[in-house]
């Protein structure tokens, strides 16, 4: 894969650190729900339900690292065809991470301490929006409209991403507070990290994205 740039390079490096924690974590659960002995504390859920956890770890991997790939300009310039088969891969784990979590959040019983209605909404709201974002992404890169396209993908993978930012400031709050996050706190934190996610992916929607559309128009024009 000599055709990615440095910068590509290090964008991905990036993004694969980031999502290294709630990935591994998650894919080392694999073991408990296919009934082997758990390698990290168990979580009893998923001995009750193990399906809609073990489809989520693996459609949230797959999305989040995989989906990395997507937003290189060097893949999508040099090796097109690869780019188009990745986002099929990636469209169909980006929705099987939100309708799993979406079935996780409906049908599983959570302590108060761990979701309350804030998140409990939120976790519906995002799972849905996500679901249709990713079919708006499909939907506008038939149509050739390439920066919708761009746009509605980058907001999904904001959503998805947001295990790895929730891992990141549930890590932060301990250290300042000596003690995780539960009740009302833990859902402003988890909540707040998908906010966070989404207002950087707007940011770079209207910087980044709408720059790169502006130079391709002034380049076709001359």
């Amino acid at each position: 894969m000599n055709f990615i740039s440095r910068r590509d390079w290090a964008f991905l490096a990036l993004i694969s650190l980031y999502s290294f924690i709630p990935a591994v974590f998650g894919l080392l659960r694999i073991p408990e729900l296919l009934g082997g002995p758990p390698i990290i504390p168990p979580n009893p859920r998923a001995v009750i339900g193990p399906m809609p956890i073990a489809l989520h770890i693996l459609g949230s991997s797959v999305f989040c690292l995989a989906g990395a790939l997507q937003f290189l300009p060097s893949l999508r310039r040099h090796r097109p065809a690869l780019h188009r088969t990745l986002g099929r891969i990636v469209a169909a784990a980006g929705c099987v991470s939100a309708l799993t979590g979406l079935w996780m959040t409906l049908s599983y019983t959570f302590p108060e301490a761990l979701q309350g209605p804030l998140l409990y909404w939120t976790r519906v709201t995002l799972s849905l929006a996500m679901v249709a974002l990713i079919a708006w992404a499909v939907f506008a890169i038939r149509s050739r409209q390439l920066a919708k396209h761009r746009a509605a993908m980058l907001r999904a993978y904001a959503i998805g991403q947001g295990a790895s930012t929730q891992t990141a400031l549930g890590l932060i709050a301990m250290a300042l507070f000596d003690s995780e996050p539960l009740g009302f706190s833990r859902d402003i934190l988890m909540v707040g990290a998908w906010v966070l996610n989404l207002m950087v992916a707007e940011l770079l929607i209207h910087r980044v994205f709408a720059t790169r559309t502006s130079s391709a128009v002034i380049s076709s024009r001359s």
